[in-house]
């Protein structure tokens, strides 16, 4: 199991100068990560959405950070492809591999209608803008001189492409995914899933076996095979299990619930628990439940307002021992991750810098997962390959 930090640079709506703060607070959190042992840092590429994300250029933010971190991987989650043109991506994401010695870690997208629309996109287009552009970006770091491409989208006549990333043949790739049909879209393509949905673990695991199973098979678009799927959630650790429980539960409610860009996403997560409840809704929880059960439209406004009463309602001890979110004291963080890593998860994503939760407690609850949670899973590794080797 990796462990994994995401950013989307967010800070609380009318907090003065929060864009300034809240990219300076990040980089002392990551830094901290750093010393502690995390695995991986994500950043995402968003645009327009005012108080939710103020992270437009991960590549800018990762240059600062490539000399302030000594070994913390930097993961780029996403790179909206149908934004950029693939030689810039190319070039850039190899700059940032050449700044950091080799930490990069390269996250792939789409992003959504909204911010899409607003960059003269059209979103019909651009699943196969995507594509098309990771081939011509796979194909320019396997080109040893001249490179030439002729897409749809994209025509490049033979130019020579430089720099060249350090690690060889090239970064991780990896893929956003909301949806089951773009995990299926990952393993084609033989790159990781960033799983970024409301999931409570247990309903993922035949996800992640079908993943596997055609991941193992598929030709890879790169030079070689991601096979890893990471999973996402909002977590925040203290000593105080009842409070860090309740700040958990208040962060996730706030980052996909309603008037949020990720709020369809949480949907899902509706639909994981009355699976895992075997449809047997616990009864504090059965009329906030009842219209997400009869179906029907969602999107609007009273879908909207059913929506929000489940989120309402969703106790932060349903959430927490759910898996839904990592929170508590140290050993129910553990719990917790020891879930997604029972289902086959590779990593495990936290969000805790959000628009709830203060610096200085983000910072606590960092030092509390580096210094008990994540020794406690790196002590089981030693020990079952200590077993396998004997």
């Amino acid at each position: 199991m990796k462990f994994a930090l995401l950013y989307e640079l967010q800070r609380a709506p009318g907090d003065t100068d929060y864009h300034f703060k809240a990219v300076h607070e990040a980089i002392e959190q990551i830094c901290l990560a750093d010393e502690l042992g995390f695995d991986v840092v994500w950043t995402v590429e968003h645009h327009f959405l005012l108080h939710f994300s103020g992270s437009p250029c991960p590549e800018v933010f990762y240059g600062a950070l490539s000399q302030r971190t000594k070994r913390i991987r930097l993961g780029l989650g996403v790179v909206i492809l149908p934004y950029h043109h693939p030689v810039r991506v190319a070039e850039r994401v190899a700059m940032l591999d050449i700044l950091s010695n080799g930490r990069v870690e390269f996250g792939t997208g789409r992003s959504g209608p909204y911010e899409q629309i607003g960059l003269g996109v059209d979103p019909r287009e651009t699943r196969a803008m995507w594509d098309e552009s990771l081939r011509a970006i796979t194909q320019i770091w396997a080109t040893e001189g001249e490179f030439s491409f002729q897409g749809k989208y994209w025509q490049v006549p033979a130019r020579t492409v430089l720099p060249m990333p350090v690690q060889k043949p090239h970064p991780p790739i990896w893929v956003a995914c909301l949806q089951p049909e773009t995990y299926q879209q990952a393993a084609e393509h033989g790159i990781g899933v960033l799983s970024f949905n409301a999931n409570a673990p247990a309903p993922l695991e035949e996800h992640i076996k079908t993943y596997r199973q055609t991941v193992s098979q598929a030709p890879p678009v790169g030079a070689f095979t991601n096979n890893q799927w990471a999973n996402f959630t909002v977590a925040y650790c203290n000593e105080d299990n009842r409070a860090a429980r309740e700040l958990g539960a208040q962060a996730i409610r706030e980052f996909f619930g309603p008037g949020r860009p990720y709020a369809s996403a949480s949907t899902s997560l509706f639909k994981d628990l009355l699976q895992q409840w075997g449809g047997e809704v616990p009864e504090h929880l059965r009329s906030a439940f009842r219209r997400f059960q009869e179906g029907g439209d969602l999107t609007g406004s009273a879908g909207q307002a059913a929506v929000q009463a489940i989120w309402e309602q969703l106790d932060a001890d349903t959430l927490a021992d759910s898996g839904a979110i990592i929170a508590g004291d140290p050993a129910s963080c553990i719990k917790g991750i020891e879930q997604h890593e029972a289902v086959g998860a590779d990593q495990m994503i936290m969000l805790m810098q959000n628009a709830t939760v203060p610096h200085e407690q983000v910072m606590r609850s960092i030092e509390l997962i580096g210094k008990q949670v994540i020794p406690h899973f790196r002590q089981k590794e030693a020990l079952a390959q200590a077993a396998a080797a004997r």
